[in-house]
């Protein structure tokens, strides 16, 4: 441990004054959100490239997926370990070390020569981002008193809708101008920005523990995750072939992925089951004893999943169907994402005087109205129908993130906190990570079957995004049911885990 008064001790939340935090605290949180900004940033950055890349390096529209997928794969992988890692060292080792690693995938994507270095440069980057934003979680959740949480995350929001608000506009404008690794070159100089602001001012939040690793439990979830995502995005890999042994390859391929996932992740769950007897699990399961954590989770992996999946094909759609530039993708996702930042003050005030249902009831069917409306998409859509579509999916999801973070956070007792952010943050990926690989399989597989009927290659992309629009509407009903079930926890700090 660091010396007093590099450490801001925090026993429960309630010790907090009621009327704001510290100025250190204040600091603290202020660089976590600047570092998630950061991060965010460089994700909405890509979704626009994608059809680019596919251009630049020769490869397939699956292959491409994965700099997305392999990114979401990564912090999926990684997320459960950072209950570990927040418990073992100090907040300010913790930041430093995430924000190094986020810096050094950034400086290897903007020297990569082609795809197989720039994946891995992905996967730098995703390792780095998957410490950060379970960090920033916990010390909200430890900081800030029951009351003010919703306010707190709808300020959060604010600051990480600008990336997404200039993130895919900058993008479009690199793309089209100077080329796909300037997006890189673009967020280096501000990631590094950020790593020596943490070095210099960053604190040390509570005390550590010497909380023990089980390395089998991280090779377990590594190829539970791994299996499965690889898995889905083998769906449509046989369509792209027309070697019927190469397809019988794709197809044993996806059997034996999805096979070694289920199983590995049993597996995991059997091992935290017994390791959390000692309180030495990696990922202590005991956070799904709170029944409206359970809920909550299940609603980020709907929602994560028909949302992820659906904002990589839209950018496939617009410059593959319609023909329109980056810069005017960027552009058209631009509103939608401001309108989420301004609204982020306006949701948290409501959450905390008036708890879920308010938000998430409208925000689920507004959000699955909209992916709906996307299934009738064809080659002479307006882009103006599309962009206002596009705004109105943004204050659907407005709705409903703040409440889900903020609810299923709220259900549990403090020292279930780095857990609870783990599972939140791991679930997010890997649905994500899952929707991403289904719906781009998807779109690959019935646009090839198209070409193969003799439609044109406009046809049948638009054929293909409207079946990968149809799975993102499918997803999306249950969330319907499940906001009628997330509740605000009490405000009451030392509730039983269960409650």
């Amino acid at each position: 441990m660091t010396a007093d008064t590099d450490t801001i001790r925090v026993s429960a939340p309630q010790n907090v004054s009621s009327v704001g935090l510290t100025s250190r605290e204040t600091r603290v949180i202020w660089l976590l959100l600047g570092a998630a900004f950061v991060a965010i940033l460089n994700e909405t950055t890509m979704g626009v490239a994608i059809p680019h890349l596919i251009t630049d390096l020769g490869i397939t529209a699956l292959a491409a997926q994965w700099l997305t997928t392999a990114f979401m794969l990564t912090m999926a992988v990684v997320i459960p370990i950072t209950g570990f890692l927040l418990q073992r060292f100090t907040t300010r080792a913790v930041f430093i070390a995430a924000m190094s690693l986020f810096s050094l995938g950034t400086l290897l994507a903007f020297l990569s020569p082609g795809f197989p270095m720039l994946l891995v440069a992905r996967v730098v980057q995703a390792s780095g981002t998957a410490i950060m934003m379970p960090l920033l979680m916990t010390t909200l959740m430890t900081l800030v008193p029951p009351q003010q949480r919703g306010r707190m995350m709808g300020r959060v929001s604010v600051v990480i809708s600008l990336a997404p608000a200039i993130g895919p506009t900058v993008s479009g404008l690199l793309l089209d101008t100077v080329g796909w690794r300037w997006i890189f070159g673009l967020i280096l100089p501000i990631a590094l920005t950020a790593l020596a602001a943490g070095a210099r001012w960053m604190v040390n939040l509570g005390e550590t523990t010497k909380a023990p690793i089980d390395v089998l439990s991280v090779i377990l979830s590594a190829f539970g995750f791994g299996g499965l995502v690889f898995g889905l995005s083998q769906i449509g890999a046989g369509a792209e072939t027309t070697d019927s042994a190469a397809a019988a390859m794709s197809a044993t391929t996806l059997v034996a992925s999805l096979a070694v996932g289920v199983l590995a992740l049993g597996l995991f769950v059997w091992r935290q089951l017994l390791l959390q007897r000692k309180d030495d699990a990696l990922l202590d399961l005991r956070v799904f004893r709170s029944t409206n954590f359970s809920i909550s989770i299940v609603q980020m992996l709907l929602v994560s999943m028909s949302f992820f999946g659906a904002i990589t094909v839209l950018p496939l759609y617009l410059q593959n169907v319609l023909g329109i530039t980056a810069l005017v993708t960027g552009l058209i996702v631009l509103p939608g994402a401001l309108i989420m930042g301004l609204l982020g003050p306006i949701v948290g005030r409501i959450y905390d005087n008036r708890g879920t249902r308010v938000l998430l009831i409208p925000g689920s069917i507004i959000s699955s109205s909209v992916l709906w409306f996307y299934t009738t998409l064809g080659e002479s859509t307006p882009i103006w129908v599309v962009a206002i579509a596009q705004t109105v999916l943004s204050v659907g999801l407005a709705l409903s993130f703040t409440p889900l973070f903020t609810a299923s956070l709220g259900s549990l007792t403090p020292r279930f906190y780095s857990y609870g952010s783990a599972v939140l943050g791991t679930v997010q990926q890997v649905a994500g990570a899952a929707g991403i690989a289904l719906m781009v399989a998807i779109l690959s597989g019935v646009s090839a079957g198209a070409v193969a009927e003799g439609a044109t290659a406009l046809a049948a992309g638009a054929a293909g995004v409207r079946a990968a629009f149809m799975t993102a509407a499918i997803i999306s009903l249950p969330a319907i049911v499940g906001a009628f079930l997330v509740r605000k926890p009490a405000d009451s700090i030392g509730a039983p885990i269960g409650h």
